[in-house]
């Protein structure tokens, strides 16, 4: 099973909106056959495992990360294709948390006589494939901010200069989390003070498989430029909270959709804003969000985990902190994260740290 998990691992940039899923085919305590999902629309992991197997698949015990689907989606079921094969037994790290499969696989596989079992590995499967669970058990993707701060917890100084605060290392190891996401979200504040080009760069994916995730702009007035980077290329959706029809329509010549979304106080309803990119089949959000966002998206409690890079330096008091957030009346209304993971990248650490 830990080999199938590394190998649902090489569709990590690449199966959306479709779960990583990786497969190893066992016969005689030898590996007969392997595979894993490339993209949606292509072929599942079971079916590249048992056309590598053969006629060895007979008999076979099949390990694959999440339960094999029974029902007819862009490809056939994986159970009819594991029952055609003769493979007797299959072990299956987590239940399919998708409604259409949900144990319909593993009972299918048990009434026509496989052995059929589920959970060995199960917290590492679910790992891989947390916005794909989050999406199908809550109907919300998993949304990770990302921040690049100082060691006294500035992200940008007064004036709003933040480039560069960590090395090439740190930056170049964002990109990769960028590379896993469905959908990268900023605000226009970012928008205007860096002008980014908000897609994935010098990410190479298994077997050269890559894709440029959507680009989301939260942009309440409709303030952005039709000149600004991030529309030379990619699909770019425009979150809005009120309606300029001459600005929607410089948008849409640029390739960008405009999304109506008002909230509380003239601005974007964030809530219903990742809804909608539930509902387009996004798992993961990349939030690179600045003071305000970042803090409007924690306050509505939307934020899953924070991924974080420390740079070894000191800006002062008068810096931008990381987030605009209500001020306590005490310490026992602190937001708790948990600290996942922790480890050096370049002469900065990363931080991944995930709400209790």
């Amino acid at each position: 099973m830990a080999r199938a998990l590394r190998l649902a691992e090489r569709g990590l940039y690449t199966t959306t909106p479709n779960p990583r899923v990786g497969c190893v085919i066992v016969a005689d305590g030898e590996v007969v056959g392997e595979g894993w999902h490339v993209r949606a629309g292509g072929r599942h992991a079971e079916v590249h495992a048992l056309q590598a197997a053969g006629e060895k698949a007979a008999g076979a015990t099949a390990y694959v990360t999440l339960e094999p689907c029974s029902h007819h989606g862009r490809t056939p079921p994986c159970v009819e294709a594991l029952l055609a094969a003769g493979v007797a037994r299959v072990v299956a790290a987590m239940q399919d948390p998708n409604p259409q499969v949900a144990g319909s696989g593993l009972a299918s596989l048990q009434a026509a006589g496989v052995r059929a079992e589920c959970g060995l590995l199960a917290a590492e499967a679910g790992e891989i494939n947390i916005g794909f669970v989050a999406r199908m058990t809550r109907c919300r993707p998993w949304l990770r901010l990302k921040l690049a701060a100082s060691l006294d917890g500035k992200t940008a100084l007064r004036n709003g200069a933040s480039q560069w605060l960590t090395g090439p290392a740190a930056r170049q190891d964002g990109h990769r989390w960028r590379a896993r996401a469905c959908a990268i979200l900023t605000g226009i504040g970012t928008v205007r003070h860096d002008d980014p080009q908000l897609n994935v760069r010098g990410v190479e994916g298994f077997a050269g498989e890559l894709r440029q995730p959507l680009k989301v702009v939260v942009d309440s007035r409709l303030e952005l430029s039709p000149d600004a980077r991030l529309l030379r290329d990619g699909q770019v959706l425009v979150a809005a909270a009120l309606v300029d029809r001459a600005k929607v329509d410089a948008l849409a010549q640029r390739g960008a959709e405009v999304l109506l979304l008002p909230g509380p106080a003239g601005r974007v309803d964030l809530a219903a804003l990742l809804d909608e990119l539930a509902r387009r089949g996004i798992n993961e959000v990349h939030g690179e969000a600045g003071f305000a966002l970042g803090g409007s998206l924690l306050d509505a409690g939307l934020v899953d985990e924070l991924l974080l890079y420390l740079a070894p330096c000191l800006v002062g008091d008068a810096a931008r902190g990381m987030f605009d957030l209500p001020p306590l009346a005490s310490l026992a209304g602190r937001r708790r994260l948990s600290i996942r993971d922790l480890r050096s990248v370049g002469p900065d650490l990363r931080l991944l740290a995930r709400f209790n």
